[in-house]
């Protein structure tokens, strides 16, 4: 009995003490490991139109519903809800295009490509700020005489998404 004991035991010791051979792997040390991409393929667009399709941009900044964030060659791979604001685009050359977008996803691959799909886009430059007040004063009045909790979140999303494209012609 006491032979069948020591086995036992001998045979626990050796299932508590795994050996580790490797260490553990870490996603950011695999990414640097990994063939290194040297450009950002960028594909942006609406339906109806591509403003960017698989582009060579330096870096991307995105709203998104958890905040903005910035997107560079070998980012992370992430998956986001764009919230309206303004999206920015900085070209090699140093040119910055600036676009206001009102909601969408976006997509950040492991192979530093990135895909930005929205359901609606503009060149910032093409917003006009008359119609902007315009379209929020009567987003506000379309608030006020709501009766329904549909009406009110229908100008509550029309109330955010002018105050988003005010405060995007303002940081211009």
């Amino acid at each position: 009995m006491l032979r069948n004991i020591l086995r036992l035991s001998a045979t626990v010791k050796t299932c508590r003490t795994p050996r580790i051979t490797q260490p553990l792997r870490c996603y950011a040390e695999e990414a640097s490991k990994a063939a290194a991409a040297t450009q950002m393929s960028f594909s942006f667009g609406m339906p109806g139109k591509m403003f960017y399709n698989e582009a060579d941009v330096k870096q991307i900044d995105i709203p998104s519903g958890t905040g903005t964030f910035g997107v560079l060659q070998q980012h992370v791979p992430a998956l986001a809800v764009l919230k309206p604001g303004l999206l920015s685009v900085l070209e090699h050359d140093g040119t910055i295009s600036k676009f206001f977008v009102s909601s969408g996803s976006v997509t950040v691959n492991a192979d530093s490509s990135v895909q930005v799909l929205a359901e609606m886009a503009v060149p910032l430059d093409q917003l006009d700020p008359a119609a902007i007040k315009e379209g929020l004063s009567k987003a506000q009045q379309e608030l006020a005489a709501a009766n329904t909790e549909l009406a009110r979140a229908e100008a509550q999303i029309a109330i955010e998404t002018h105050e988003a494209m005010d405060q995007a012609i303002s940081a211009k």
